[in-house]
Parts: C-alpha cells; structure tokens; sequence
C-alpha cells in the first residue's frame, strides 16, 4: 500500500455527519408522533358505516303503475360512499334512480340519476322533492305490505332493506 492513505474518521467528520442524519431522522420522529396521536384521536378516518331505514314507497293510484320508493339512508363511518343502483325482485321491473327538480310552483320533473352521494358523518334522506327510487308496482300491492330492495353502495357493497307500501299524503309519505 505505497502511496495510499487509510480513510479514518475525524471528530469533524463524524459530528458533521449526524448533523447531517439528525435532520430527516428529526422530521420523520415529529411527523409519525403527529400521525399516532391523529389516529389515537379517532381522526384517521374509518371506512363508511351504511345503515338504511325508514323504508317507504307510494301506492300507485289513477292507473299508473310506475311509483317512487324512499329510504333514509345514514352513514356514521369516516369515508364517503355512493348508492349507485336499488333493485328488487319483488317489483314489476327495473328500479332506477331519480331526482326531482321543481319546475314551478306546482310542477316537478325527475331525472335519472347514476349514483346518489352518502356523505360521511351524514346520510341522504329521499324524499319525494329529491333522491328517490323510481319503481314499478306490482298490481298486487296493498298499503302496509314490505317490499324488500337490495342498495348497491360504491365502498359497502350490498345492504338489504325493507318498505313499507304506503298511501301518498299519509304521514308514512
């Protein structure tokens, strides 16, 4: 080893260096204290927790077989979700999603929609002046029978629910 020196580390050096290390070494501890403490709190989020109630859809009436169901439809998890279709094997066909916008004092008109928001910490409450499930009612129906229907959420899948078949402008409406 002629003519080659040996690396050997100074006391400059090696204070130099864990100046260099403390640095990021320093961040990551502050940022990983401030997640743990965020998710200890509950902050950290949770996924959407669906629950669907108060299940409801209109009798038809004046020879119309098409109708409106609604549900109330409450999420108590940390993420938001999205209903994106309602179906039912105990109707006349299709369900599909709607919207009604008022056009007037007296006069709406629905609109098909392709999902509904569920907000999280909130929910969507259908009503017949919003969101609601357009149905069409099987001629069998009478007020007070439970109707089941099947909502297909984004994050939590499939929730089974039940409405009751109630007469418009009863307080069940």
């Amino acid at each position: 080893m002629t003519g080659q020196r040996l690396w050997r580390p100074t006391r400059r050096r090696v204070t130099d260096s864990l100046i260099a290390a403390l640095a990021p070494v320093a961040a990551c501890s502050v940022a990983l204290g401030g997640l743990t403490t965020w998710v200890a709190r509950g902050n950290a989020g949770s996924p959407a927790r669906i629950a669907v109630t108060d299940g409801r859809v209109l009798l038809p009436f004046g020879g119309a077989r098409d109708t409106a169901a609604f549900f109330r439809i409450a999420n108590s998890g940390g993420a938001d979700d999205r209903l994106l279709r309602v179906t039912s094997s105990a109707t006349g066909g299709d369900a599909t999603l709607s919207r009604h916008h008022m056009a007037g004092a007296r006069a709406a008109y629905g609109q098909t929609v392709d999902s509904a928001a569920v907000p999280a910490g909130d929910g969507l409450a259908m009503s017949p002046f919003g969101t609601d499930v357009t149905v069409r009612a099987k001629e069998t129906w009478r007020e007070g029978d439970l109707v089941p229907f099947t909502l297909h959420f984004a994050r939590s899948g499939r929730i089974t629910a039940l409405a009751v078949v109630v007469r418009p402008g009863t307080s069940g409406a």
